[in-house]
């Protein structure tokens, strides 16, 4: 009967029945895609599918002590007008910049930091480099400092420029090492390597940070990588994605990527920066992206998008911002989880109804 009302339907209008069997094909397809575990729209899903989502692991965490820091001020930089850097150390420190420093050299250098002797002092990193740059210049960094220092290659060099892209040199490689010796003893990071592109006659890309090292006194060396805010915080922190932690991780030397101010490669072990928790503290005034209540506290791997809370964070298995899956993820800083506000109300009726209580036994 059925067979025969739709060929009736198909003599009279074949849109119809062409719109029918394309519905039944949508339907079939997005129930075989959710089935698979496709991404497919969540108004196609069921509650309990929304609800049987696994829970992203969270990465094990080391804090570690950094008594490092640099960035670039906030003046006009180029190779022949120089530049000017902003460090910021626990302990005294000596500033050391190479300009036109050798990138295989500087390879080289990060891995003999792994199988040689620690680079620890400024001569130990020329000694390491082979004197493969164009000029040198130390500077002095008092404990707790923050006095910016301009930095400027000799004009009577002659450098304009490092070359057209590729190119074997970077324009400046600034190294931050303690000074005392006992502070040596006393930090388990020695050394800051800040890799620098200054805009030339040859290449006009602004001057920014291409890579920011970490040397340890084992050997071993860690990549800094920014976090991203949400858009309506101002801009991306150069905090640190802490990946230090893990009783089974093993830390391997890293080395700089061979295409220089092309793209940052992707590096096997970062480590956390010192600053993150005074950042973290910070970050703890801006609202999730989701529930736009509780303050933001999780890191998401690998997009290192920092926006949402501890809450929602069990909900999420794809970015808010930029919808990559969600691997991993982090805490900024380790303190309880806030009461929602049922259980605000709960905890004040039972106050409520303890006073009420009082009252009766005392009458």
């Amino acid at each position: 009967m059925a067979a025969a009302f739709l060929v009736m339907l198909y003599d009279y209008s074949p849109l119809f029945y062409i719109s029918v069997i394309s519905l039944c094909f949508i339907i079939t397809a997005a129930m075989v895609l959710g089935w698979f575990g496709f991404d497919v729209p969540v108004i196609l899903r069921s509650s309990d599918e929304a609800e049987s989502f696994s829970v992203t692991p969270e990465k094990q965490m080391v804090q570690v002590t950094n008594p490092f820091a640099l960035e670039l001020g906030a003046t006009t930089a180029s190779v022949t007008e120089g530049v000017t850097l902003r460090p910021g150390c626990l302990e005294e420190c000596v500033l050391t910049c190479y300009w036109g420093c050798g990138i295989q050299a500087l390879q080289l250098a990060m891995q003999s930091h792994q199988h040689g002797p620690r680079l620890t002092t400024p001569h130990l990193f020329q000694q390491a480099l082979h004197f493969q740059y164009r000029h040198c210049q130390s500077f002095i960094i008092d404990k707790e400092g923050q006095e910016e220092q301009f930095v400027q290659i000799p004009a009577d060099l002659g450098i304009t420029d490092f070359g057209q892209m590729p190119r074997e040199r970077y324009p400046l490689v600034a190294v931050l090492t303690l000074a005392d010796p006992e502070a040596r003893e006393t930090y388990n990071i020695v050394a800051n390597v800040t890799v620098i592109h200054l805009p030339d006659d040859k290449y006009r890309l602004p001057a920014r940070i291409l890579f920011q090292y970490l040397l340890t006194s084992q050997g071993n060396m860690y990549d800094l990588k920014p976090l991203f805010m949400s858009s309506e915080n101002e801009g991306s922190a150069r905090a640190t994605e802490p990946a230090a932690g893990g009783e089974a991780s093993e830390a391997k030397a890293q080395e700089p990527g061979e295409e220089g101010e092309k793209k940052e490669e992707e590096e096997e072990e970062e480590e956390e920066d010192a600053d993150s928790e005074g950042e973290s503290l910070e970050m703890q005034g801006k609202d999730c992206v989701v529930c736009q209540n509780a303050s933001v506290n999780r890191v998401l791997l690998p997009c290192r998008h920092t926006c949402v809370c501890d809450s929602c964070m069990t909900r999420l298995q794809h970015c808010p911002m930029c919808r990559a899956f969600v691997m991993e993820s982090f805490a900024l800083s380790q303190r309880p989880v806030a009461f929602t506000n049922e259980e605000e109300e709960d905890d004040d009726d039972d106050e409520q109804e303890e006073d009420n209580t009082g009252v009766e036994d005392e009458e």
